[in-house]
Formats: C-alpha cells, structure tokens, sequence
C-alpha cells in the first residue's frame, strides 16, 4: 500500500515536470518565428573573430569557417531559451527556494551575454564584443550575487561528497568561493563549446536532462521543472540550430545557459558530480587553457586549434561528425553522471 502511494505520488511529480518540458518547447517554438523576423530584418549577423585564442590571427579559424560567414547567419538566439524558460517558471513553476536562484542565474548571465552581443553587432570600430577581462568580471559580479543569495538567504553551508554517508560543513565563506567559481566556470565552458552548429544545445539538453532526473530522485520538484523546462527551450532551439545552422545562441544564449547550469548543480549539491555530467563542457574549456598555456610557455601549440571540436576539424573531420560524435560522449557522460549520484546515495 505504502508502495503504491509512493507510486502514485512520484508519478504526478514526473507528469508535472514532462509538462513543463513541453511548455518550454511550445513557447520557444511560437517565439522563433518572431526572433528570425526580427534577426533578418535588421541583420544581426554575427561578427567572426580575427583572433585566435592564443593572440595571434585565426588564420585556421578562418580558413575552417569563412563560408559559413558569408553565409549572415544572426547570432543572439539564445535570447529565445531565456525568455521561454523564464516565462514558463514564473508562471508554472516558481519556487523562491528552488527556481529563483537559477533563473536570476539564467537573466543575469543572459544579461552580460546580451551586452557583448550587441557590440558585437553595432559598433562601429568593428568590436567583436566585450573584452575577455570585462566579460570575466561581468559574470563573477553576476556570480557572486547568486553566491551572496545561497549563503545568506538560503542557509547553505555544506556540501555533500558521493559515496560519503553525510555532507560536510565547510562553512558560509567557502560555499559562496565555490558557488562564484563553479558559476563562472560553467558559464565560460558553455560559451568556450558553442562553435559548431548544433553542438552547445544538444550537449546542454544531455546535461539538463541529467539533472532532471537527479533533481527528481531528490524530491526537488522545483529544480527538476526548471531543467525540464530548460530541456524542451533547448530541444526547440536546437531544431533550428544544427547544420547548417538558421542562427547561432550568441553569448546571451550560452552564459546564461552555462551559469544556470552551475546554480542547478550547487543547488543539488551535485558540485563532484558536475564535471562527469558537463564532461564534455570540461574538454573544451580544459584544451583552451592547455592551449593557452603551452603557447605562453612554450611557443607551441598542442592543438592545431582550440577549443578542441576545432582541432577536429581541422584534422578534416566534418562539422556534422565532429558535433553528433561529442553529442553521443555529452550523452555518455550525462548518464554515467545520474549512475554516480544514484550508487552514490544523493540526497
């Protein structure tokens, strides 16, 4: 009996988050129309960049991608996800303890996102957006605000470990250092992958699939309709989205997404756990650093370019392979991911 009523109980929850999965999908599909009008109206074509991320021209970027620029194809989509979710959970799906936090995560990150974009396409000394230093601070302001929130209104002062029979207290001062830095990292490794048509939204629909289920087995209802919601924004979206692409989410679209998906993972005190389900997020943010770093200490590159999807390119795979091939590893990950938080005993 006891049974059934948990049955019965646990059902309604996964019916209620699936429905909000498709109000997601449904409002983000009646926005696109209004989004393309508007984009191709008044030509918000994304600006390439001269750059590599080492400092030197992207002489290979350029080479691998010149006919997709000439393409116009406009950038800011991501502002369709923003919107889609935020209307859905403000008016089905708000929880002050649950749902405030990762959408002031998803506005805020949008926001910053939002500001390089418009630079990006207005300004008239050919900016290709905010400077790197001046995104940085922009979203760990953001960041910092969500970690101010956790702590002080939300009461956390722990964090839980898999395979650990109980959280450890570490104290306010510590979870607002992490909740800033996982925040800032999710935020710049989601920006970091979006470069191929397709492939930020599929691996994000893996990741934020992942936390609905986790979400769900934890009783958080709120969080898991969040992500839910998220997952049917981001199905419609990618619909659009994959080669060759009608327009790109654009920084408004993959700060956001990255930085909610920091919050979600916090909130669920999945902090160990983020990594294995946003694996393949940290490939490529992980190849740009190694890049990076190589290139300042030893005039080398160990890619022939970063992030890695492009180094894949360049060795002559097709966008389309490149992207459907870190699509099935992102749903691997994902999986292994909601394996570990449940052999793990997530609470």
């Amino acid at each position: 009996m006891l049974m059934d009523q948990i049955f019965q109980l646990l059902s309604k929850d996964i019916a209620s988050v699936a429905l909000l999965s498709v109000a997601g999908f449904g409002l983000a599909m009646v926005l696109t129309p209004l989004y393309t009008t508007l984009a191709y109206r008044y030509q918000w074509w994304k600006r390439p960049r001269k750059d590599a991320i080492t400092g030197e021209k992207a002489v290979e970027f350029d080479r691998l991608h010149s006919a997709k620029h000439k393409r116009h194809i406009p950038t800011m989509a991501g502002v369709i996800v923003v919107v889609a979710v935020s209307l859905v959970t403000v008016v089905l799906n708000y929880s002050t303890r649950q749902t405030l936090l990762p959408l002031m995560a998803l506005v805020g990150g949008g926001a910053v996102g939002l500001i390089d974009d418009v630079i990006n396409l207005l300004s008239p000394k050919g900016l290709t957006g905010l400077r790197s230093q001046v995104k940085f601070l922009l979203i760990s302001l953001v960041a910092a605000i969500g970690g101010f929130y956790m702590v002080t209104k939300l009461g956390y002062d722990s964090i839980y470990v898999p395979f650990l029979s109980d959280t450890i207290t570490i104290g306010t001062i510590s979870v607002f250092a992490l909740f800033t830095f996982i925040v800032v990292a999710s935020a710049n490794a989601v920006n970091m992958t979006d470069g191929l048509d397709g492939l930020a939204g599929g691996l994000l629909i893996s990741a934020f699939t992942a936390y609905t289920l986790i979400a769900t087995l934890q009783g958080n209802i709120g969080i898991a309709g969040f992500c839910a919601t998220m997952v049917g924004s981001l199905m419609a979206y990618t619909w659009f989205n994959i080669f060759p692409a009608r327009f790109f989410m654009g920084d408004v679209g993959s700060f956001a997404m990255g930085a909610s998906l920091g919050v979600v993972a916090m909130l669920t005190d999945t902090l160990f756990l983020l990594p294995v389900i946003a694996g393949v997020f940290v490939i490529e943010a992980g190849s740009s650093l190694v890049q990076i770093m190589s290139k300042k200490l030893f005039n080398k590159k160990v890619f022939r370019i970063a992030p890695i999807h492009h180094h894949f390119e360049a060795l002559g795979w097709p966008e389309t392979k490149v992207t459907m091939r870190f699509w099935i590893i992102g749903q691997v990950f994902a999986i292994f991911g909601v394996v570990l938080a449940i052999l793990g005993g997530i609470q």
